[in-house]
C-alpha cells in the first residue's frame, strides 16, 4: 500500500475537498446536501485567512482520502488561542488504514507547535467511531457542556 501524505489544503484541493465534504456531511451525518458554491467557499475562506483555521488533508498516491478541519477561537482562561477540531473524515475505502489517526496527530502536533492552549474535539453523540478515536488518542471529555441555538 502507497505512503499517506498528511499535509495542509490546497487551492488545488477544492473540488476533492468539496466532494469528500459533500459525502461527510450527506453521506455520513445524513444532513441536507450542502450549496455547492457556500461550501466552496468555506474551504476557500480557510485557505484566504489561515488566521481563521486550517484544513489537513490525507493524501495517497495523488488522491485526496480523508481531511480535517481546525477552526481556530481563543481561551480567555488561558489568555492564548484554541482550536476546535470540528471536522475528521475519511472516504470509506481509506478506513482501517490509521488515516484518521495521522490526521488527528498532525492537528494535535499543529497546536502544540504553535502554542495554542489546547484543541477540543467534537463530534455527534451517537458517531461511536469518532468518540474512539478520541479516546484512543488520549482525548478526554470536558466538564463543560455544549449549547446551540439555531
Amino acid at each position: 500500500m502507497a505512503e499517506l501524505t498528511i499535509r495542509p489544503a490546497e487551492e488545488r484541493d477544492i473540488p476533492k475537498l468539496y466532494d469528500l465534504m459533500t459525502q461527510y456531511i450527506v453521506g455520513f451525518y445524513k444532513k441536507p446536501e450542502p450549496n455547492e458554491a457556500e461550501l466552496k467557499n468555506l474551504i476557500q475562506h480557510l485557505l484566504d485567512h489561515p488566521d481563521s483555521g486550517l484544513q489537513f488533508v490525507a493524501e495517497r498516491e495523488g488522491e485526496i482520502v480523508g481531511f480535517a478541519t481546525l477552526y481556530y477561537t481563543f481561551s480567555t482562561l488561558q489568555v492564548k488561542r484554541a482550536a476546535i477540531l470540528n471536522d475528521l473524515f475519511v472516504s470509506a475505502e481509506a478506513r482501517g488504514q490509521k488515516a484518521g489517526e495521522q490526521l488527528f496527530e498532525k492537528c494535535l502536533a499543529h497546536i502544540r507547535g504553535n502554542n495554542f492552549a489546547y484543541m477540543t474535539w467534537e463530534t455527534a453523540k451517537d458517531n461511536y467511531a469518532a468518540q474512539g478515536l478520541y479516546n484512543k488518542m488520549g482525548g478526554s471529555q470536558s466538564d463543560w457542556l455544549v449549547y446551540e441555538i439555531e
